[in-house]
């Protein structure tokens, strides 16, 4: 599971022993098109299409995540004893560019702080894009609750927190290549907290923020000028999420990041029962798909509810 000291301890290895790590690619090499992506309420809302990639020889993990529009966890989640540094040269790895949208009241932006994602929904051409973020560490929280973008600003200062300033030495820190706020930001309606880049790309798909949103510089570019001041913005909490797509039914879980469930495969099944197809389930995969709780939408239909010949109940086809 990611844990935020686990990636305190990663950040600190590259400072203390740069062998460690591999050169940072130029930010040309992260340069990221808009990915719109169809959906339908309630009948299609898993998006997206899983790939394959082979690590060519100078990528890190991180690499490979930031250049399939992933945050670090979700890498981390799927190849755990994997070497984040030094990954197996050549080898093919599933990337799970998929994902089952998250429930949304007003269809525009949402947040799900478990997965660490954004989604913004254009409902006038009932699409969705989807970015990987970066969320509030543990005592700094991410707040949740339904906002407002209250306003828009490129090239950003930082008005630094009180409590930070000894810190940083400064109340004001300027735009500029060491500003964690990077070149835009967009804050909503819940005090200090917005929407913004960052100077260390590294830190998206982590717990990392003292509450603040972060996006990688080139997806805020992309998302900035399409939000418009005034956009609803929903901060959700929901590590299980359950969807459809071609009369499948899939389901999504991730960590309790925050700790918030106090007993997750309860929670999930009592989420399960509120879907009106619960009885097309197959129990044993979502079980293992609960136990897993790697952020992969999986097919969780049972095989009599599948297209085809076969109709044995309750079987699956792997």
């Amino acid at each position: 599971m990611m844990k935020s000291k686990r990636a305190a301890v990663l950040a600190l290895l590259v400072l203390v022993f740069p062998f460690f790590s591999t050169p940072v690619p130029a930010e040309e090499e992260f340069s990221a098109t808009v990915q719109r992506f169809a959906y339908h309420f309630p009948d299609l809302t898993v998006i997206g299409m899983p790939r394959w990639y082979r690590i060519a020889p100078k990528d890190t993990l991180l690499d490979i995540a930031r250049r399939n529009g992933l945050g670090y966890n979700s890498v981390d989640l799927l190849f755990p004893k994997m070497d984040a540094w030094i990954p197996p040269r050549g080898k093919r790895i599933f990337i799970p560019t998929l994902w089952v949208l998250p429930p949304t009241q007003y269809q525009q932006l949402v947040i799900n702080i478990p997965e660490l994602r954004l989604y913004y929904f254009d409902r006038a051409s009932s699409t969705v894009q989807t970015y990987p973020i970066g969320i509030g560490d543990e005592g700094w929280e991410s707040p949740l609750g339904t906002f407002s973008i209250v306003q828009k600003r490129p090239n950003p200062s930082w008005y630094i927190p009180a409590s930070l300033q000894a810190e940083y030495g400064m109340a004001v820190m300027p735009p500029g290549p060491d500003n964690p706020l990077g070149a835009f930001i967009m804050k909503f309606s819940a005090g200090a907290y917005g929407i913004h880049g960052t100077s260390m790309p590294w830190g998206v798909g982590r717990l990392v923020s003292h509450g603040c949103i972060r996006c990688y510089p080139e997806h805020i570019r992309l998302l900035y000028p399409q939000v418009a001041v005034g956009t609803k913005l929903e901060i959700i909490y929901e590590p299980v999420k359950y969807g459809q797509k071609n009369g499948e039914i899939y389901v999504e879980a991730h960590p309790d990041v925050y700790k918030k469930i106090p007993d997750y495969t309860k929670y999930a099944l009592e989420k399960l029962a509120q879907c009106p197809f619960a009885n097309r389930v197959d129990m044993r995969k979502l079980k293992v798909a609960l136990s897993l709780q790697n952020g992969v939408p999986t097919d969780i239909t049972l095989l009599s509810f599948k297209d085809g010949s076969l109709k044995y109940v309750g079987l699956s086809k792997e």
